[in-house]
């Protein structure tokens, strides 16, 4: 609810910021199953107005453009319009159309999230149009904040490009206009830098970072104070493609967890009639690790641009991704390079913090 985030916003702080779960599964054993996106991919145009797959959170108020799409509009640093899906994917695939509010400390997000606050996102700053972050969360950890990444694109405040988040048990592409700009590969690994493998909704929202009485590290990393003087700032989400992969089984109505555990084998998929398998019937290469462990990279080198004519790609020279590998251990921090590096380190935990602070609570 919005009183929530505001709640949050006033509380922020390196340890308690953190996205919100009704009920938690890892922690007690009587949350509800869950609505499953199911079998039937899922088209929404927003051009053609509010449509009832998504829920709008309290105090969200959203009007509908014929050309543009549902019309996500923040006048003030206390309104943070949101929606998210009751349905829930267990992998899959999810396409959205977008283009993000302007302005230093506004900030778009697309986030996928489970009750037990797995997350994949991307993110928006209003005072970058020049590139975009990424990010996963495994079960709320804000321990760490090395698992971020920047991409570029063309315009992303002025053109419609589209973002898709491509997940399954082994894999976990983000992808601009049709070309993966990131690859996280599940290695096994536990802890911070685990990887998301539980149910997850939908949310999509604008907030406002660049608050007054946000620590320093949240206002320099969403660019400066948010300004309204001239009028409100919006972000337009167009349209969504939804397919539910049901944890690679051919149906699902509900999801359930098996137990405390939070992995993706211990998920049980519920058809129809019943009970149709849990997710540990389906082979997966992953392995349990818990102490060093890779995690690979697949970024777009910094002299490709995403270009903004209807979703095409265009390169100054023939350019294939490169891949890098990132050792993640218990004590280790990765420091960020390039457009991440131009922040502070002293900032770096308030950077994360203002990350989960602004997800989308409903």
């Amino acid at each position: 609810m919005l009183s929530k985030f505001l709640a949050l916003a006033l509380a922020a702080s390196m340890v308690s910021a953190q996205t919100y779960t009704d009920c938690d599964p890892t922690k007690r054993s009587d949350c509800p199953a869950r609505k499953a996106v199911g079998s039937k991919p899922v088209n929404i145009d927003f051009r053609q107005g509010k449509n009832k797959f998504f829920k709008e959170a309290e105090g969200t108020k959203l009007t509908y453009d014929k050309d543009l799409g549902a019309v996500f509009s923040i006048a003030n640093e206390n309104q943070a319009p949101t929606v998210g899906s009751d349905a829930y994917i267990f992998f899959g695939q999810v396409d959205v159309v977008l283009r993000a509010a302007p302005g230093p400390g506004v900030v778009t997000s697309f986030v996928l999230q489970s009750d037990d606050l797995d997350e994949i996102d991307w993110e928006w700053l209003g005072g970058d149009n020049a590139q975009v972050q990424h990010n996963y969360f495994s079960k709320g950890c804000t321990e760490t904040y090395d698992r971020g990444g920047f991409s570029p694109v063309a315009d992303p405040i002025g053109a419609f490009h589209t973002y898709t988040i491509k997940w399954t048990s082994e894999q976990l592409d983000w992808i601009i206009d049709g070309q993966v700009v990131r690859t996280l590969k599940n290695t096994g690994i536990e802890g911070c830098a685990g990887y998301p493998q539980s149910p997850m909704q939908i949310k999509l929202g604008t907030w406002v970072a660049g608050r007054k009485d946000a620590p320093q590290g949240t206002i320099e990393w969403a660019g400066g104070l948010a300004d309204f003087s001239n009028g409100p700032s919006d972000g337009y989400y167009q349209s969504l493609k939804i397919i539910d992969y049901m944890g690679g089984h051919k149906e699902a109505t509900e999801y359930q967890y098996g137990d405390k555990s939070g992995t993706w084998q211990s998920i049980k998929v519920i058809g129809s009639s019943g009970v149709v398998s849990s997710s540990s019937s389906v082979t997966s290469k992953a392995t349990t690790k818990t102490a060093t462990s890779a995690t690979t990279l697949q970024t777009v080198t910094s002299s490709t641009a995403l270009g903004a004519t209807n979703g095409t790609l265009t390169t100054d020279a023939t350019t294939t991704p490169t891949s890098t590998t990132e050792e993640v251990t218990e004590t280790e921090t990765a420091i960020p390079t390039g457009a991440a590096g131009k922040v502070a380190l002293s900032n770096m935990a308030a950077m994360g913090a203002a990350a989960v602070l602004g997800y989308l609570v409903l």
